[in-house]
């Protein structure tokens, strides 16, 4: 996400959730993760040379729903489970950075997977507002006998790498810029840069923007204005991972439309046209406080009219489709991660498609302190009597 910053409340529900329900809540995060891992699953199976994109995020829309529909079918206390996509499913095919996901109408509907294109799938879904958002990136015709090359493995590899590293920095006690800094050296070791501004958030319940964030490649006025945080134990978060083969990681918008959406629930305003309450209705029924496309809306001519009025006034945040220039590519990978009282956890899969046989790259992390850190496993073992002067295994 590259939003500017915005204070985000977390539900009062969350907030007041005493920790002896995180058990429970993590049954619903890793169901969630299944069904993600499951839809991504076949949308990898189906990204072939000639898939036209807007197939991709209909189908992959209609297997979330169709994932969560077959679960926590039975009231709990007499109340009906809220469950469904939590984020939209978008395919950004090379300099494209992400929330691509294109209507019928748009002149880029008839968009097809070509040849050697980056592709960046990301979806999400949640039980009971916990949700679980996924992402990873893949190149269509790859093989073990066709692996990537060039600038497409560099960034690639990158990418894979700087996850691995964000995992184990987003641990209890380390601050947000730890995972700052470590993904912006890690991406030098290919000579690539994140993109700028992009977001990472903690989440709680029906809350996958709350306030404490990371940011990736941030510009002097974002670092000046940035909010510094700390991990602590029983956080959750949703890491986004964007990493560019461009000079500088600038990205920015072009011809495409918005079609992805979030209401904003710490912003009211009382919306003037009727056309623009009636679809504040229709989202705040179908989406709730996740985002949406703008397809599941029953009339897409007035709920762009509809929805105008929201974003003026911020009661509606639009998610924008930026590019980086031409001739450079973006790879992301997004994964949740819940801090324990046993140490960092992964909620979501690991990356389906990626493997090192099928990214071959001339270059390679050369920082000590960072291969150090990949070496680890991401939770700690039990700690083992120590021989007298050994020192502790640094981990900042």
């Amino acid at each position: 996400m590259a939003d500017a910053e915005k204070p985000t409340n977390t539900t009062a529900a969350a907030d007041k959730k005493p920790g002896s329900t995180l058990e429970a809540d993590l049954t619903k995060y890793k169901l969630a993760a299944d069904i993600t891992r499951d839809v991504m699953k076949k949308l990898i199976e189906l990204s072939v040379e000639g898939a036209k994109l807007i197939d991709l995020c209909t189908e992959g829309d209609k297997l979330l729903e169709q994932g969560t529909g077959s679960v926590f079918n039975k009231p709990v206390k007499g109340v009906k489970v809220n469950k469904g996509i939590a984020f939209p499913t978008c395919v950004s095919v090379n300099n494209a950075v992400a929330h691509f996901s294109p209507l019928a109408s748009d002149p880029q509907a008839t968009q097809a997977l070509a040849k050697g294109d980056v592709v960046k799938l990301q979806l999400g879904a949640h039980i009971d507002g916990f949700a679980a958002i996924t992402a990873e990136t893949i190149v269509v015709g790859a093989s073990t006998d066709n692996p990537v090359t060039g600038r497409q493995a560099d960034v690639i590899k990158a990418a894979w790498t700087a996850a691995e590293v964000a995992m184990r920095l987003v641990k209890v006690g380390n601050k947000n810029w730890a995972v700052t800094e470590g993904v912006a050296k890690t991406a030098q070791a290919w000579d690539c840069k994140p993109v700028e501004g992009m977001l990472s958030c903690q989440q709680t319940q029906n809350v996958i923007d709350g306030k404490k964030r990371v940011i990736l490649n941030p510009s002097e006025a974002q670092r000046r204005e940035f909010e510094a945080a700390t991990f602590a134990e029983g956080e959750v978060y949703g890491i986004d991972i964007l990493i560019s083969s461009g000079e500088d990681g600038k990205a920015r918008a072009e011809e495409s439309r918005t079609t992805i959406y979030q209401r904003d629930s710490t912003v009211t305003y009382q919306l003037k046209m009727k056309t623009s309450r009636a679809v504040f209705t229709e989202v705040q029924k179908k989406a709730g406080s996740f985002p949406f496309n703008v397809r599941i809306l029953e009339d897409e001519k007035r709920a762009r009219m509809g929805l105008q009025e929201a974003v003026q006034h911020s009661l509606v945040k639009p998610y924008d489709v930026i590019y980086t220039p031409n001739n450079t590519f973006v790879a992301g990978f997004h994964f949740t991660i819940a801090l324990l009282p046993g140490g960092p956890s992964l909620i979501t899969h690991p990356p389906i498609w990626y493997k090192p046989e099928l990214v071959k790259t001339e270059k390679d992390l050369e920082d000590e302190e960072l291969k150090g850190l990949l070496a680890r496993n991401l939770r700690p073992s039990k700690k083992k009597g120590k021989k007298v002067g050994e020192a502790e295994p640094k981990t900042d």
